[in-house]
């Protein structure tokens, strides 16, 4: 039986672009559906159901962050926002709407597809992640990660988290009560190349803190030790 392609969905406004992009992922073996506009991009991402989005910020119809926004609302799939080079105010607020990367143009061929890699790899959960030696469920106050399903519950409700979200609260669940320092969090969740990004973390972080934490304001769990990194504990 052959297995399905990886579907990717890659929206920009520059037809040129558009078409490199797509010739350069389809080369790589997925199936690439392409949008010139943010509307046809969430029709694609609504009728496709890809495993991942490229998403540029500067679209006609609809920008990339409003697109980003409307996918969030009914799915995880991973999002990579497409910015102009030096704009770091348009990367966070790209992952702050529940984009997982950023892209900065201009690109190389190279670093779009490491990019994709890097994003899809973070979506294969891989057995030592899951219950390696380690009880198959970690509880923490009213809040448990069951690393076999890939379940978060808070209070007996679900939490529905990206992906990347859900690698980062496993990480810090499996090392309950350990501070755990920022670079270690980047290049666990992202991998070494990410090291230093530190807005990559404190978004995630603060989604994170969102979705569960009774006040992201004053958190109960997600802890932040300034200038060393993060832990997660019980409530007092």
């Amino acid at each position: 039986m052959t297995a399905r392609k990886v579907r990717i969905v890659t929206a920009d406004d520059d037809p040129q672009l558009l078409r490199l992009i797509a010739r350069n992922l389809e080369f790589e073996g997925y199936d690439v559906a392409t949008a010139g506009d943010g509307m046809l991009a969430l029709e694609q991402v609504e009728r496709m159901v890809p495993d991942l989005v490229l998403l540029d910020v500067m679209m006609p119809k609809m920008d990339g962050f409003t697109v980003c926004q409307r996918i969030r609302a009914f799915s995880t799939v991973p999002i990579i926002i497409v910015t102009a080079r030096g704009q770091d105010q348009e990367k966070v607020k790209g992952l702050d709407l529940g984009a997982d990367d950023y892209l900065s143009k201009p690109f190389s061929v190279e670093e779009l597809l490491a990019r994709v890699r890097a994003v899809l790899r973070r979506t294969q959960f891989r057995s030592d992640e899951s219950l390696a030696g380690r009880a198959a469920i970690t509880t923490i106050g009213a809040l448990s990660v069951d690393y076999a399903q890939h379940l978060v519950m808070r209070s007996d409700q679900e939490v529905t988290l990206t992906p990347t979200e859900y690698r980062l609260l496993a990480y810090l669940a499996q090392n309950v009560g350990r501070v755990i320092t920022q670079d270690l969090l980047l290049e666990h969740v992202w991998g070494a190349d990410y090291i230093g990004e530190s807005h990559m973390l404190q978004v995630n972080v603060n989604r994170l803190r969102q979705k569960v934490e009774v006040d992201p304001t004053h958190p109960q769990y997600l802890k932040t030790r300034v200038g060393i990194g993060y832990l997660l504990v019980a409530p007092s």
